[in-house]
């Protein structure tokens, strides 16, 4: 069972906007670090010609679905959140520092590890299918996204390299990108923004072993969907991840915003998480949205 959240949406020289999951345990030791191998700004040299468009090395074919510019191409291997003193690298190491002290695992090394250098062109597949987001969905628009050619794209959400880190055995971890939409400049919006998210998978051990009787207590059942759970899920397992989900979720902006925060919980709809929340926090005397959670469709994780 898992939980996933995603925050840290940052405009450039704008605000923040800032979005969990459940397994079987087991990571292995040499992954518990920080990713960071990024791709130089110099050596991403984004060229457009006829046919191809050239990014990061490699050449990608173009077709009736390439929409990418030459301007968004410029922007592509800046990586900002890596550079060091940079306003979006201040607040990653602020993250990363608050995870690595609050959450340690059983050998004293740090619970999530963190990756924050993986290549911001993906697969179609990658971007929206390993998600389970529906091949009519208004989100794969080539009007609200730029696509290389019908295959490849440069990502839209961090979301887009969960499957992976999934797959190659990972049960903490978080992502952090720029990320690229075509949105309308004003001042909360720039086509190329920056995300943070996490995600962590929980074994019924795990979940259940601070439990009186929790050794009696199951992940799964065959039961139906509701507003509240997904229909693998047992009720008893979805209020612990939602428990632990938010409490986790509300140090966090304690750590980054201080002390005698107000914060409320809003419920929403994520096509890859059931059931989905948003945290809106006060501020300046107006509720102004932070991130989005939930608890990660099972689907996903079996797959």
């Amino acid at each position: 069972m898992a939980m996933l959240w995603k925050f840290m949406r940052v405009a450039k020289y704008s605000k923040t906007a800032f979005s969990p999951k459940v397994k079987v345990r087991g990571v292995p030791t040499h992954s518990r670090h920080s990713s960071s191998k990024s791709v130089t700004s110099d050596f991403a040299a984004s060229a457009l010609t006829s046919n191809t468009v050239e990014l990061l090395g490699k050449t990608y074919p173009q077709d009736d679905y390439s929409n990418v510019t030459e301007k968004i191409l410029s922007k592509v291997g800046k990586n900002l959140h890596n550079k060091k003193h940079h306003p979006l690298w201040l607040i990653k190491e602020q993250v990363k520092d608050h995870f690595y002290k609050q959450y340690v695992g059983r050998h004293g090394t740090p619970l999530f590890s963190v990756y924050d250098g993986l290549s911001p062109v993906v697969t179609v597949q990658q971007n929206f299918d390993s998600l389970l987001i529906p091949q009519n969905h208004a989100s794969r628009r080539k009007e609200d996204n730029y696509y290389l050619n019908r295959d490849h794209m440069l990502r839209a959400h961090t979301s887009a390299h969960q499957w992976d880190l999934i797959h190659s055995g990972l049960d903490a971890f978080l992502a952090v990108g720029d990320v690229y939409r075509r949105d309308t400049i004003d001042n909360t919006h720039y086509p190329v923004f920056h995300q943070m998210e996490g995600v962590r998978l929980f074994s019924c051990h795990e979940l259940f072993s601070s439990i009186e009787d929790g050794e009696s207590l199951q992940l799964f059942e065959q039961g139906h969907r509701t507003a509240h759970k997904q229909e693998c899920h047992t009720m008893e397992a979805v209020r612990l991840v939602e428990f632990n989900l938010k409490q986790v979720l509300t140090k966090l902006m304690t750590h980054i915003f201080g002390d005698g925060l107000q914060v409320r919980w809003v419920d929403c709809n994520f096509p890859f998480t059931h059931p989905s929340f948003e945290m809106e926090i006060n501020f300046q005397g107006e509720w102004m949205e932070v991130l989005g959670c939930g608890v990660m469709e099972q689907q996903l994780v079996n797959s």
